[in-house]
């Protein structure tokens, strides 16, 4: 995976899921400019609607003891990628927003 890439990071204790850009990896940890996975469709509301209450994609480190796994956010059969429904609500791409 390289820096730019979307992503999702799964973290145990506790355990999280989030989503977003991959900034780097080292031996240290993650550095990704992302949301919790659960708040997905108030950041998609957010950013159809930017006059009321800003989430924003924060920039987070997460020491590499937390991390469970990283997976590309990619399509799996016809189940859509993050970042593709993100640009069919949005009407432009996560790389454009970001």
């Amino acid at each position: 995976m390289e820096p730019h890439s979307i992503v999702v990071l799964s973290l145990h204790s506790p355990k999280e899921r989030l989503w977003g850009e991959l900034v780097e990896i080292s031996n240290a940890g993650v550095t990704m400019r992302g949301i919790d996975l659960g708040s997905f469709d108030d950041f998609v509301i957010q950013v159809l609607h930017p006059e009321g209450d800003r989430i924003g994609l924060p920039t987070l480190f997460f020491p590499m003891v937390r991390v469970e796994r990283i997976a590309l956010d990619e399509a799996r059969g016809s189940i859509p990628s993050m970042a593709a429904m993100f640009e069919k609500k949005v009407g432009r791409s996560i790389a454009d927003y970001l």
